[in-house]
């Protein structure tokens, strides 16, 4: 097989095929289904068909079922008897125990980049922060897919700062397990703006030097989304 793969894309033109030697194809193809995921190409619920995917992906069907399995044990996708593989779905009870952990990591990466932090991360979160600013009166779905983007790179600023390779390896699976529900809970009215000012009080903290005011603005930041994803939940249940 060529290590230069066709361009095939999926329904929102974006090129999901697989680069090869620059890290282990099974992991990429993980990476690329988890990347579906996350940016909700697949929502809750969806199938996964395995043929689909290895034409998305340009990839063989064995690779296909061995990430499909990682991403079962990841919790990211549930295997439904005489359906197949689907995206997982978030139990009431599964969102509060994701966002309590959620919390917990978050609080830990903020009060380490305070720590830990460079001036020039310093700056990056300053950056993010300001890019954020740009997007918090969207209301639009594409303006809420937006902000989670730029949210998503503010959180790379943190983590990366705080220095903790396995923090990040376990917040950004919390993030993708509560994706969805954290685009429901921003098209609430008011709460990008709302969640825009929980995260300029973390900056706020961490540009004091405060490592426990940082901690505390990044959990009562997740306690908020807690709350009204909980809402949302007991209205679709």
């Amino acid at each position: 097989m060529s290590d230069t793969p066709t361009s095939v894309k999926d329904g929102v033109g974006t090129n999901r095929q697989v680069v090869r030697p620059a890290a282990t194809l099974r992991q990429q193809v993980i990476e690329g289904l988890r990347s579906c995921i996350s940016d909700m190409t697949f929502k809750p619920g969806d199938r996964l068909i395995e043929r689909e995917l290895c034409e998305m992906l340009g990839v063989s069907r064995t690779l296909i079922r061995e990430a499909l399995s990682q991403l079962v044990a990841e919790g990211l996708v549930q295997t439904i008897p005489h359906k197949g593989p689907i995206v997982a779905v978030i139990t009431k009870n599964e969102a509060k125990g994701l966002y309590e952990v959620r919390a917990a990591l978050e609080a830990l990466a903020g009060h380490q980049f305070t720590e830990r932090a460079s001036n020039d991360q310093r700056v990056a979160l300053m950056q993010a922060l300001k890019e954020l600013a740009a997007l918090r009166n969207m209301t639009s779905d594409d303006g809420i897919l937006l902000f989670l983007k730029q949210k998503a790179k503010f959180y790379d600023v943190i983590l990366e700062g705080a220095g903790n390779p396995v923090l990040t390896e376990m917040l950004r699976l919390v993030h993708t397990r509560v994706m969805m529900l954290r685009a429901t809970t921003l098209s609430q009215e008011g709460r990008l703006a709302e969640s825009y000012n929980e995260i300029s009080a973390i900056v706020d903290a961490v540009m004091r030097n405060d490592a426990d005011q940082a901690a505390a603005a990044c959990k009562r930041h997740v306690q908020q989304a807690e709350r009204l994803a909980v809402e949302v939940l007991a209205d679709i249940n």
